[in-house]
């Protein structure tokens, strides 16, 4: 043995997370297996590669395994391995601590979660599974030597308030985890974990794939009592990926996406897929039915695990999946490339920037079998990743047309459903040549912003769009199916029916304009500070005012996001639009006739300025003084 024993205490989240753990969350114990047994394949993963990239290491490498060691006399199962191994300073941070931004956000997530799936696949995203073992042990020990290093360290709990390290002498490179088992309970659930039989039940559903051999010493004993000991390999190590499609099935599918996403729910869609030919690979790609919690987290990894002629090369390789398809989990397994292949070389190898746009290709033309085959199975997908995939539209102009055929929006059609571009299309009025949309921070605010009133009164249907990167995406693509996209906040609208009387209501039109010119260039000078222009309005049918932008401006929820990252954009002067038909404004053009020179008109104008401002869900300059106006004006009017 080596120093002194050093009790510490857990980390205040880390105490919530292991009650939650060993209390509430698994009501399948048998997960506790599986994970450590993750962890220890991931420990042979990062050994393997680390002795390729350091020549010094002085690892042995030359049978890599994972090892289950039964003691039934002192009721405890070890799983070991020889990894990496973990230094003291690695044990603190990883398993004493938690020391991963979002904790706190887990144990939330957790505490609201609907049921013990949703919560499993929580555990398994954080990367905590480790503390499963608490279920099923009373006390925990793991003792390990990271590779490159003399010091063995040992750390113990009983998964209470505090844990204790001790350094270690003579531990070979690797790690041990012994559990201290609990005896077994059908009421809390409890299996017999040291049975033989249970262990390889548990690998066998859940860890059959991992690449590297998970051992066990067993004893037979013959018809004439002799009794003999081998050491059995419990899990096939076939790459599932390997196999000819019609030979796996849909539960060894989800099994294996299970273990390399630590996703508790099945997939939405499973990509299966070998290319032959002057560059050789398999993919085994899967689309989550659930979108992870770090989905847009900037510390987030992506990517798909690269193989080499079936030898694991890196985890996120983020050079076969676009930033866009960040949610896509598997397994790429290339036939031609080096063993010591860098992340650098990956983003400028042709063969790989190949292989990417095949398998983007791919994806999304999974994505479209869940859209074109399950309507409310495609809703739920778009619900958890539609925000993602649109940012397709501003990184990959390769695949415009197929996302564009992806979108789906809710729109004015159908307030209970979402629509697809190419819906909007066929139902598009005759003559209507745009896409019209509007873009806002919820559906609400759009829904109610006076905008919309002219294009439902004539049944022009509106495109509602929330997510923030909408705000850029319908800017920069052109146009769907050779139709543009026009916000119903911008430029000039005249929805007008030109036929049966059209000359008489550009007649019309002008009379208005005529009529009105006074008040509009009075009202521009007035509120000079605040608005660009005062016009006449189409688009409204029973507001009396509303603000839009120019046909190339910048909107106020695009202009609100910049300044939230800290960018500083010049603000946008905007349009103000009347209604002439509108009885405040009628009235507001008889008394400027009046007397223009009325101090009451100008605290009216910005009461009508503000009043469009709030009615889009902007904020007020000064809600004070408007509030104050407000109450003026209705004190005056009793």
């Amino acid at each position: 043995m080596g120093s002194s024993v050093e009790t510490l205490e857990f980390q205040a989240e880390t105490r919530q997370l292991l009650r939650l753990v060993i209390h509430s969350i698994y009501s399948n114990k048998d997960i506790f297996l599986r994970e450590l047994i993750s962890n220890a394949s991931d420990a042979l993963d990062k050994l393997r590669l680390e002795s390729l990239t350091d020549s010094d290491l002085q690892a042995d490498t030359s049978d890599p395994h994972i090892a289950l060691e039964v003691d039934r006399d002192a009721r405890t199962l070890t799983v070991r391995d020889n990894g990496i191994g973990m230094s003291r300073d690695e044990i603190v941070e990883l398993i004493g601590t938690i020391a991963k931004s979002g904790t706190a956000g887990l144990l939330e997530k957790l505490k609201d979660a609907q049921d013990a799936a949703a919560a499993q696949s929580l555990i398994g995203q954080f990367g905590v599974g480790f503390y499963s073992a608490f279920m099923v042990a009373d006390k925990v020990t793991l003792r390990t030597r990271r590779a490159g290093t003399d010091a063995g360290t040992q750390w113990e709990s009983d998964g209470e308030g505090t844990y204790e390290l001790q350094a270690v002498d003579g531990l070979p490179v690797g790690t041990s985890v012994t559990l201290h088992i609990k005896p077994a309970d059908t009421e809390d659930g409890l299996a017999d974990y040291l049975a033989e039989s249970k262990i390889r039940q548990i690998v066998k559903q859940y860890s059959d794939f991992i690449r590297w051999p998970i051992r066990m010493a067993t004893e037979r004993t013959d018809a004439e009592g002799a009794t003999t000991r081998e050491t059995d390999t419990l899990n096939s190590m076939k790459a599932l990926w390997a196999r000819p499609r019609n030979e796996i099935t849909e539960d060894e599918y989800t099994e294996f996406y299970r273990q390399i996403s630590h996703d508790w729910q099945p997939p939405a869609k499973t990509v299966h897929m070998r290319a032959e030919g002057t560059f050789e690979y398999e993919a085994l790609l899967f689309i989550p039915s659930q979108a992870p919690f770090d989905l847009f987290s900037r510390e987030a990894k992506r990517g798909v695990q690269l193989y080499v002629k079936r030898v694991f090369i890196m985890d996120d390789c983020e050079a076969l999946m676009p930033n866009y398809l960040r949610f896509v989990k598997g397994v790429v397994d290339t036939h031609d490339l080096s063993l010591n292949i860098s992340r650098e070389i990956l983003q400028h190898d042709r063969q790989i920037r190949a292989v990417r746009r095949r398998l983007v290709k791919k994806v999304l033309g999974a994505v479209k079998e869940v859209r074109t085959g399950d309507a409310e199975a495609y809703a739920t997908f778009w619900s958890q990743f539609g925000s993602v995939l649109k940012e397709g539209l501003l990184e990959d102009t390769d695949n415009t047309e197929a996302l564009l055929d992806l979108v789906s929006a809710a729109s004015t059609h159908d307030p209970d459903k979402t629509t697809t571009l190419r819906e909007y299309v066929e139902r598009m009025k005759d003559g209507q040549e745009a896409i019209y949309y509007l873009t806002g921070e919820t559906r609400a605010t759009v829904e109610n912003s006076p905008h919309l009133e002219a294009f439902r009164a004539k049944g022009y249907e509106v495109l509602i769009l929330t997510d923030p990167v909408d705000e850029v995406w319908v800017e920069q693509v052109p146009a769907f199916d050779g139709h543009r996209f026009q916000s119903i906040a911008k430029g000039q609208v005249d929805l007008d029916e030109p036929a049966d009387g059209g000359e008489e209501a550009d007649a019309e039109k002008s009379r208005r304009e005529q009529d009105f010119a006074a008040l509009l260039a009075w009202l521009t000078t007035s509120l000079a500070g605040q608005v660009k222009q005062v016009r006449l309005s189409s688009r409204l049918t029973t507001s009396a005012a509303c603000l839009v932008g120019d046909a190339h401006d910048m909107t106020p929820t695009l202009e609100k996001m910049y300044r939230a990252m800290g960018q500083q954009v010049p603000p946008v002067k905007r349009i103000l639009e009347l209604n002439p038909a509108h009885p405040l404004v009628a009235a507001l053009r008889t008394a400027h006739e009046a007397d223009a020179t009325d101090p009451a008109l100008a605290e009216i104008a910005e009461l009508v300025h503000g009043s469009a401002l709030l009615a889009e869900g902007g904020e007020l300059p000064d809600p004070a003084r408007f509030t104050r106006l407000l109450t003026d004006r209705l004190t005056r009017a009793l």
